[in-house]
């Protein structure tokens, strides 16, 4: 292992969320153990299993028995998609900092200890992983990736490079305080952006393979998905806890066009003008009864995000009753004369 500064006394979780990756459990927790030998502080690594339909969960159960329970795994009742997977395994984990990444192998567990290094040393909240040299496809993963990180920057004002690289260090504290939904993920640097400063937000370079084993889950398609996601991140970021100045603005704006052109429509009448055939008449109408209902829309969306937040939200998953343990069940240690004093 890379030789790194001392590091202040913390607990570690790794979280890796799995959908049909039977062959890729065992070559990882092997990957992980042998970057983590030395590691001078307590580390547990959690599997959250989002309803594979493979031989996954067996994987993981045999990782345990030969390992130990400092492995943990998190069973899903069916495939809630990668967010909700990546939420459930942080909801899960006891660590101080806590640690994600992919399971396919893509992701290096040897980056682990550098990116902790420097979120503790550094007094980060987060440090995320960078792909300087992605093993990907050119045309439906590299370009389509690099036009979404431009735009997230563009949009969140929080310039990263790569953000859909699940490699990332949190402090628990801070990465627990924010709810993943949908498809967010991607998102995860722009969201702590609205919890902490953007200047306890960094990125470090990391190591990227490319897939030999398993499928790629992902296409073409998720390019739009991440447009989608990215309008909804530009609302929430700025008008999550006052919708009704969103709705609100644009209600006043098209009630007063549509005043305007109701009153000139009105003015025309008193000279003695038919007007009961203009389009124009039914132009500001229409323009006049939509600002109406968008006032109405961010009166009412006031009252649904008084109602949120004065109350807990719900989970973006269900976990299913199964054989694996719920409570956290032990750590890895390390030897004790790799025990840093």
């Amino acid at each position: 292992m890379t030789l790194l500064p001392p590091l202040p006394e913390h607990r570690l979780s790794i979280v890796i969320p799995l959908y049909n990756e039977e062959e890729c459990v065992t070559p990882m927790v092997d990957r992980v153990h042998d970057c983590l030998r030395d590691y001078p502080w307590p580390w547990e690594l959690i599997f959250v299993d989002d309803g594979s339909q493979d031989s996954t969960l067996d994987a993981i159960d045999q990782a345990i028995a030969t390992h130990g329970t400092h492995i943990r795994c998190i069973e899903l009742a069916r495939n809630f998609k990668q967010t909700a997977a990546m939420q459930a395994g942080i909801d899960a984990a006891a660590g101080d900092v806590i640690v994600t990444l992919d399971g396919d192998l893509q992701n290096d567990p040897v980056d682990i200890p550098r990116l902790v290094s420097r979120l503790l040393t550094e007094d980060l909240d987060l440090v995320a992983g960078w792909r300087q040299k992605r093993q990907d496809g050119l045309w439906l993963r590299k370009i389509p990736s690099r036009i979404a990180n431009r735009l997230i920057g563009r949009v969140t004002g929080l310039r990263l490079h790569d953000y859909g690289c699940s490699l990332k260090a949190f402090r628990g504290e801070i990465i627990k305080s924010v709810r993943l939904y949908g498809e967010m993920h991607r998102f995860i640097p722009a969201w702590l952006a609205t919890v902490t400063s953007p200047r306890r937000i960094d990125e470090e370079p990391v190591s990227h393979h490319p897939r030999t084993l398993g499928q790629s889950k992902y296409g073409i398609s998720r390019t739009f998905r991440v447009i989608l996601d990215l309008l909804a991140v530009y609302f929430f970021l700025r008008f999550r806890d006052r919708p009704g100045h969103f709705f609100g603005g644009a209600g006043l704006a098209l009630t007063g066009i549509g005043g305007l052109i109701l009153s000139y429509m009105g003015a025309l009448k008193l000279v003695g003008e038919d007007i009961g055939t203009r389009p124009l008449l039914m132009l500001g109408f229409f323009v006049l009864l939509g600002g109406l209902q968008c006032i109405l829309t961010g009166v009412l969306a006031e009252t649904l995000s008084r109602v949120y937040f004065g109350s807990s939200a719900g989970d973006s998953y269900v976990r299913r009753k199964s054989r694996h343990p719920d409570a956290h069940t032990g750590w890895h240690h390390a030897p004790v004369t790799s025990q840093q004093p």
